[in-house]
């Protein structure tokens, strides 16, 4: 049987279609396997600079994975007397030197005091993990105290991130890694604000590693999903609600790989669904009805304890 130019020209467009896609395929599957079986965990080491600074150091995301590595280790944070617990227990159980600088990030007069605390240190590592969020799913103008809510998140998710940086005569170097959230990959209403600072946290740090690449310097975005934090208040960890310790040490084995990254294999998989194959409407609905569904257990929770205080006051 003879081919007609049309049918050869046909069948040799769809064999370049589908060894493309076989390709294509093949590509991300050993890219997948560098990522998340291989890693790149011997990248953070003391060798990058002395020094590794977390803000937000006294809950969450970080601290004791670095010092794990052999970093001495400056924290940052707003009460010293958890700065004081943090650090003594680092020394204690990783032999590592620590200091500490007690701020307020919801201010902005902290930051020549932070400043003065990381001059002549050799930093190697800068993980901005400070963050704060909602009490609970609110719409935007029935958020208590609105304004001062709204400088307080500006300043704390976003203004930090930009002023916490190492000073330049030492910033030729080492790892930035800038903790944003899933909450910023698409928006997410009723936690709207928090969500629009994540995702500026995530714009900013991919432009700042176009900026700073060829400098040898790696800027890293990381976007989690649920972790159990004091943030989240999630209590129980699961295979998709990491405790810190499991998150991190996934996260940190793609530093070097990948310049965005929701640093743990189940939340990849959550962020590949939710942005490439699920219609981003549908998200953001979804989003909604969550939040909705967990305004009104807070609200309801909160109106039977003040009526239970209530009737103990008239009882009394």
């Amino acid at each position: 049987m003879k081919w007609t130019n049309v049918e050869e020209t046909l069948f040799w467009v769809g064999a370049s279609t589908v060894a493309s896609l076989v390709l294509w395929l093949l590509y991300r599957l050993l890219s997948g396997f560098r990522i998340w079986v291989l890693g790149n965990g011997k990248l953070l080491s003391p060798r990058l600079g002395k020094w590794a600074v977390v803000t937000g150091a006294t809950d969450g995301i970080g601290k004791s994975y670095l010092a794990r590595r052999g970093f001495a280790v400056m924290l940052i944070s707003r009460s010293q007397d958890k700065l004081d617990d943090v650090a003594r227990g680092l020394e204690e159980h990783y032999n590592v030197e620590t200091r500490t600088v007690a701020v307020d990030f919801g201010k902005l007069d902290i930051y020549s005091k932070i400043e003065e605390g990381l001059a002549g240190l050799e930093i190697g590592v800068l993980v901005n993990n400070v963050g704060v969020s909602y009490p609970y799913p609110e719409y935007y103008l029935h958020i208590p105290d609105l304004d001062n809510f709204i400088t307080n998140t500006i300043n704390v998710n976003m203004t930090s991130v930009c002023q916490v940086r190492p000073p330049p005569a030492v910033s030729s170097k080492g790892v930035i890694l800038n903790i944003s959230s899933a909450s910023g990959m698409y928006p997410v209403p009723l936690l709207t604000v928090y969500s629009a600072t994540k995702a500026f946290v995530d714009f900013f740090s991919r432009g700042l590693q176009e900026e700073y690449r060829r400098q040898g310097i790696i800027i890293q975005s990381v976007l989690p999903f649920f972790v159990a934090t004091k943030m989240t208040r999630i209590r129980k960890p699961t295979l998709d609600k990491p405790t810190p310790e499991r998150y991190v040490a996934a996260e940190l084995s793609t530093v070097g790989l990948q310049s965005q990254t929701n640093g743990y294999f189940p939340h990849a998989v959550m962020g590949w669904v939710t942005t490439k194959l699920v219609p981003s409407s549908i998200v953001i609905f979804l989003g909604a009805r969550m939040n909705r569904l967990q305004r009104t257990g807070y609200l309801q929770r909160r109106r039977l304890r003040e009526q239970r205080n209530g009737a103990g006051l008239k009882s009394e």
